[in-house]
């Protein structure tokens, strides 16, 4: 039985209980019950149909509440698990990346201070991971914190890796009213931002990146607009989207799951745009 027809009957039970009651009592019982031993037996026949009856449904309801509340955390431990996983991948497996240009770097350093630049990069990215995993293990542990790091501190540590990784020159333009969004709405934005830069070190050719990040003025809810452009190489339709490639359609997910809409084009720049619109 569903939880909306146990809460149904236990509501109407006593109510037609004491409708039925005094009908018959009027209808065939008055020469024999009187009034006053009537209203007496009233009470006591909705106390034993309650006792009874109402009792195994109050106790069906609490099961059904149990159940449902147990789902409940369930799903939600699923989901902070599944964002943490995200954010594991985003952070850590990224940082990696970072970490072998850097190596790849060194191996082709030609002087001593190219070789001690490098590797100042290297140490700053191991304990940038270092930092992305201890955080991971202790948002286990503890509840999430009631803020988060600025979200322009964030974009702007991106941007530097991604210069001193790869020389790609990065131009930022964010101009986000972050008290109008989420935590959530956030860590996914960088998350895309984080993955487009990626995909511009790995696959674009690109020497530069332009980022813009801006909220519509006038609008209730305010809506933002972001948009990362490359003059880089490029790509078609057929090759952003073909199987084995896993960055554009991860991007388009993440926006997907927040109701952004998700556009590719071909930029001013020479290379790819990807805008990003919505709510929040």
């Amino acid at each position: 039985m569903s939880y909306k027809w146990l809460k149904t009957l236990i509501l109407w039970i006593p109510t037609v209980v004491i409708g039925v009651w005094e009908y018959v009592r009027h209808a065939f019982l008055l020469p024999y019950v009187s009034m006053e031993l009537g209203n007496w037996l009233a009470p006591a026949l909705v106390f034993a149909v309650t006792f009874t009856l109402v009792r195994s449904l109050f106790a069906r309801l609490e099961s059904l509440q149990d159940a449902l509340k147990s789902k409940q955390v369930a799903e939600a431990a699923f989901e902070e698990r599944a964002q943490l996983a995200r954010e594991l991948h985003d952070g850590i497996s990224q940082s990696l990346f970072m970490l072998s240009v850097k190596l790849d770097k060194l191996n082709r350093a030609q002087s001593p201070e190219d070789v001690s630049k490098v590797m100042d990069g290297v140490r700053h990215t191991v304990r940038h991971v270092y930092e992305d995993v201890r955080q991971s293990i202790a948002a286990l542990q503890s509840p999430p914190p009631a803020s988060r790091s600025p979200w322009l501190q964030s974009v702007l540590e991106l941007s530097r890796e991604l210069e001193e990784g790869s020389g790609i020159a990065v131009a930022i333009d964010a101009r986000l009213n972050e008290s109008a969004m989420t935590s959530r709405q956030k860590v996914e934005l960088l998350a895309i931002i984080r993955e487009a830069f990626m995909n511009v070190q790995k696959h674009a050719g690109a020497s530069q990146i332009v980022l813009r990040a801006v909220h519509e003025e006038g609008e209730a809810p305010p809506s933002f607009r972001c948009t990362i452009e490359d003059n880089g190489a490029g790509a078609s339709e057929e090759v952003l989207w073909k199987d084995g490639k896993y960055g554009m359609k991860m991007m388009r997910d993440r926006a997907a799951s927040m109701g952004w809409s998700f556009t590719v084009r071909r930029g001013e720049l020479g290379g790819l745009t990807i805008e990003l619109i919505g709510k929040g």
